[in-house]
């Protein structure tokens, strides 16, 4: 791994550490990004604004980036490129988009939610939701490239 690799991810664990400090120490809430959209895009109510401040707040990220003409995080393996098409295709980075949203409902949660939130708080509901998504990863990722034929 490269060191700006390394600082750049550093930096970016700070900064999500620091959003889910801030928004619990603010307004009481677990920074569970599935739940945070879920609620902007089919509640009403006064949690409205605070959850499109959120989530504007991730998206706009790389569109800074963008605007700066800075590189950081770019994935593609081409400078020219923003972030690279998906190896497999644009249908099955929908399709696993799905079952990703799909897992977070069965979940009761996310990654962020249960992974960064929930462990942090030591909640054992949190701790085993996280051990269930980080090895329910490693079996898609050891299926994907070595029973379907996928990219190594």
């Amino acid at each position: 791994m490269e060191t700006m690799s390394g600082l750049q991810g550093a930096l970016g664990g700070i900064l999500i550490g620091l959003a889910a400090t801030l928004l619990m120490g603010s307004l009481g809430r677990i920074a569970g990004i599935s739940g945070i959209l879920s609620g902007l895009l089919f509640e009403r109510g006064g949690n409205r604004p605070w959850r499109l401040a959120f989530v504007l707040g991730i998206v706009s990220g790389p569109g800074l980036l963008i605007l700066t003409g800075l590189d950081w995080g770019n994935v593609s393996g081409d400078s020219g490129a923003v972030v690279g098409l998906p190896e497999s295709g644009l249908a099955m980075m929908l399709v696993a988009g799905l079952l990703v949203g799909l897992g977070t409902g069965l979940g009761s949660g996310c990654t962020s939610g249960h992974g960064v939130c929930g462990v942090a708080r030591l909640s054992p509901r949190s701790m085993a939701a996280t051990l269930v998504f980080v090895l329910v990863a490693m079996l898609t990722v050891y299926l994907s490239r070595h029973m379907l034929g996928g990219s190594a």
